[in-house]
């Protein structure tokens, strides 16, 4: 892909908030779930984007279109779950990751066929 559209992308990232749950700070509940909620009460200070409190996920901060839901070397990943699967992908394009409920032996033989065809493993045992 374009090297100068993921270098905006890295730029416009650096200067994105952390998108944060309501009140992690405020409930022990939620100290280790920082996943964002959307708020959706009445009187949400956040909702309201009162100032001082964390930033609301918006349209505007999307990167841009071409390089959306690439990965940050510019290939497209793809999640592989059999040998099969690779045979299909293209070396330039597409960068694989191994599908987490795949075992160590199918695992294995998923590594030795990518190197095969020329293929990146994003997830390699014991990387």
């Amino acid at each position: 892909m374009e090297p100068r559209i993921l270098r905006l992308r890295r730029a416009l990232k650096a200067r994105k908030p952390e998108f944060i749950r309501y009140g992690w700070w405020r409930r022990p509940s939620f100290k280790n779930q920082w996943a964002w909620r959307k708020p959706k009460g009445n009187d949400n200070k956040m909702r309201l984007m009162v100032k001082g409190y964390p930033a609301v996920v918006k349209v505007g901060y999307r990167g841009p279109a071409k390089v959306r839901g690439l990965h940050s070397t510019g290939m497209q990943p793809v999640v592989v779950s059999n040998p099969r699967e690779l045979e299909t992908l293209d070396p330039k394009k597409h960068l694989v990751y191994i599908a987490g409920s795949v075992g160590i032996r199918k695992r294995l033989q998923i590594m030795s066929k990518a190197r095969e065809l020329g293929l990146k493993v994003a997830n390699e045992v014991g990387a």
